[in-house]
């Protein structure tokens, strides 16, 4: 103990970075499993006889299932740390896919379903992780580009998972003759991503470490000692401290509508992009491919500008106009019914809207400071999830009218500057920064 009672401080351990790497991967496989039927929602519906309706919503249950998990979740990361956090996300994950595995048979949708349903439960034990993991590993001037590096491996999953069912699993003909071989290449993804998932649960027990063995800084040894109690009341007490904390509500209903309309988005992008471009449905999932790269370049650049600057609510309040005057873009190249530059607005909009996850994750740690990283972003993501579930029923709705995809857009860009009106009112109260300050 120093002179304050507090833990003593360590250089951050070179090991930092393969905890890292670690949690990305089960993050990645995680994000993967998102968006993997979704995007072909018309070769699923085929295949198994259903709506696309209804494979819409092997996405939403991501978001539905998340937000009774968040508190559980959170207090699981609080009592049991995070290897066992990551490692209970991983068995997840490959539960889910090998469930998956199984269901590839026309008469077991509800199998295949509740493979999503669990993957779905596992998402709770992902999302809170990157910025407590940045914290509890990484020095203070490198936690807002951990937390970057850390959203990033769902990002990326979710790019995959754009991708690689468009391209691997075929779409059905007008006589469904190839049902046969939608479940076949259907058989395919599935076991690639249930051995992917086998070996990082493997590698998750074998190597990742809760905590090294003295804080990485000053403000991270400070919240360790006050957030040692671990009992179900102490927990909520802190959590009621959180919520109630200055800025906290404004920022928590602009992540929301930010991360929701990017859910939102991003599940109904087959149905939309099909409703201009009839023949296009290897594009709708390169278009998502284009918007979630996007979104991995900005949320790397917005982490090493926070940690450059400490200009939170600046980036905040840029990236929210970049995002409305993007979506507004992206309305007018749907009409222009050219598609590359559907491509390039796309991107656009993924850069600005994927970009400010770890951004919103870090504005909150600096505003709940000392209260837990993981309570703190997992809040933010259950606003963003039950926004997400809104914003795609009701485009969902939209979408099955003619020419629908006008009004979903528009609707989509309304809520933005909703958004950008709650993100100017949060104030510039930078606690952590604060405490790092006072005590260096």
């Amino acid at each position: 103990m120093d002179a304050e009672g507090l833990q003593p401080v360590a250089r951050p351990l070179p090991r930092r970075w393969l905890m890292l790497a670690v949690f990305s991967v089960v993050s990645l496989s995680n994000g993967f499993q998102w968006i993997q039927f979704a995007i072909i929602s018309d070769s699923v519906a085929a295949y198994y006889n259903v709506s696309e309706q209804a494979v819409a919503w092997t996405s939403l249950v991501y978001m539905v299932v998340y937000i009774p998990c968040i508190l559980p979740a959170s207090w699981f990361l609080d009592k049991k740390g995070l290897r066992w956090t990551v490692v209970l996300a991983a068995l997840g994950n490959c539960g889910a896919a090998w469930l998956k595995v199984v269901a590839v048979r026309p008469d077991l949708w509800p199998v295949l379903f509740l493979g999503q349903a669990v993957a779905a439960v596992t998402q709770g034990f992902v999302l809170s992780v990157p910025p407590r993991l940045a914290a509890v590993w990484f020095g203070a001037n490198e936690v807002s580009t951990a937390t970057a590096i850390g959203v990033l491996g769902n990002q990326i999953g979710n790019a995959v998972g754009f991708a690689v069912p468009s391209l691997l699993v075929r779409s059905p003909s007008a006589d469904g003759s190839n049902i046969v071989g939608i479940g076949f290449d259907m058989r395919a993804l599935g076991y690639g991503l249930a051995i992917v998932s086998s070996v990082t649960l493997v590698v998750s027990l074998l190597v990742f470490q809760a905590a090294p063995p003295h804080p990485p800084s000053r403000s991270q040894a400070a919240a360790e000692s006050l957030n040692e109690r671990k009992s179900v009341r102490d927990f909520m007490l802190s959590l009621k401290s959180l919520v109630t904390s200055p800025g906290f509500p404004q920022l928590t209903v602009a992540y929301g509508i930010s991360t929701g309309v990017c859910f939102a988005a991003s599940t109904v992008l087959n149905r939309l992009i099909l409703g201009v471009f009839p023949t296009s449905e290897d594009d709708a999932g390169f278009i998502g491919l284009t918007m979630t790269f996007a979104g991995l370049v900005s949320a790397i650049m917005s982490g090493v500008l926070l940690d450059a600057t400490g200009k939170f609510k600046e980036l905040t309040i840029g990236l929210y106009c970049l995002s409305v005057v993007a979506l507004a873009a992206f309305t007018a190249a749907l009409f222009s019914g050219t598609i590359w530059i559907v491509y390039i607005t796309g991107g656009l909009a993924g850069f600005a809207l994927a970009g400010y996850v770890p951004v919103g994750f870090e504005f909150a740690a600096e505003l709940t400071y000392p209260a837990s990283e993981g309570t703190s972003s997992g809040i933010l993501s259950a606003a963003a999830q039950l926004l997400g579930v809104v914003f795609t029923v009701a485009c969902g709705r939209l979408l099955d009218e003619p020419r629908g995809w006008t009004w979903a857009c528009a609707g989509m860009g309304g809520v933005l500057a909703v958004g950008a009106v709650f993100a100017c009112t949060i104030p510039n109260n930078l606690r952590r920064q604060a405490a790092q300050r006072a005590e260096t």
